[in-house]
């Protein structure tokens, strides 16, 4: 178990190394501020829909609205 976590931490950090190369090789990206407030907003949006349909889905499987199609023996 020790080895695969140590495998995995290796591909992380590389990915982080060349991912950082990369980011430095590029230069700064020349974005004026509402795009970056467009981005925030579109990353917000998304975090809030993935939230509540994972609520909903939580929800769902609480209140027993699944369990007919679960165990449908037809």
């Amino acid at each position: 178990m020790g080895f695969v976590i140590a495998a995995l931490m290796a591909l992380l950090v590389a990915a982080l190394y060349y991912a950082y190369g990369i980011w430095t090789a590029l230069g700064a990206a020349d974005m004026p501020s509402w795009m970056y407030a467009a981005m925030a907003g579109g990353v917000l949006f998304s975090l809030i829909v993935g939230g509540g349909l994972m609520a909903l889905v939580f929800y769902s499987s609480r209140a027993g609205y699944d369990d007919e199609a679960a165990h449908n023996d037809r």
